[in-house]
């Protein structure tokens, strides 16, 4: 019995801070003719390499968002809107994200260290 009591204050302590461990960041395109990627209210230019949840709101079926890496490349739909969830693993280098069918004027970019 004290095992499993152990068990389950081992099992609490270990699995909020591996969850918390996982950054989120927000993506969003649309509806007007923007698209940007932050961490909290943040823009994002720079990141650590690891482990990034990222959640996108794609507001407009005329754009999409794409984000392109070392090692990544996912993207919305164009023709398609609502929210896409992406489990990401960044490494060192750049990556962008853009809007496909506009990508001279809605586009950005950020570094992995």
């Amino acid at each position: 019995m004290k095992l499993v009591a152990l068990a389950a204050i081992i099992a609490a302590l270990v699995v909020p801070s591996a969850l918390a461990a996982t950054p989120t960041l927000t993506g969003t395109v649309g509806p007007g003719f923007t698209i940007t990627l932050k961490k909290g209210t943040a823009k994002v230019t720079k990141l650590k390499a690891g482990s990034y949840v990222i959640k996108v709101s794609d507001k407009s079926n005329i754009h999409n968002f794409r984000l392109k890496g070392p090692g990544v490349n996912k993207s919305t739909s164009v023709g398609g809107t609502g929210t896409s969830t992406w489990k990401v693993t960044l490494k060192k280098g750049k990556y962008t994200f853009v809007c496909d069918p506009h990508a001279t004027i809605m586009k950005g970019s950020f570094t992995v260290s």
